[in-house]
């Protein structure tokens, strides 16, 4: 019965020609739907790096910040002394 169904629908035009764009709308459908899921990941690859270079950011300020520092309590007499903070 099912074989028969099936060699009813091969050997109909219409419906070879309906399965076979319905197969190149499924096909377009996961092409859109593999494109979306690859932007969504370009997406939260984009946001890591700005987030990244937000704290490197705040690390070079901290790194320039320390450089910058009294090495001693004589220093921090004279830059106190001389009104540098």
């Amino acid at each position: 019965m099912i074989t028969t169904i099936l060699g009813g629908i091969a050997a109909s035009t219409w419906a070879r020609a309906a399965l076979r764009y319905g197969a190149i709308a499924v096909a377009i459908v996961l092409f859109l739907l593999s494109i979306r899921r690859s932007g969504e990941r370009v997406g939260r690859i984009a946001e890591r790096l700005e987030i990244r270079e937000k704290i490197n950011e705040i690390q070079r300020r901290m790194l320039e910040a320390a450089a910058r520092r009294p090495h001693n309590r004589d220093e921090l007499v004279d830059r106190l002394r001389d009104g540098e903070f």
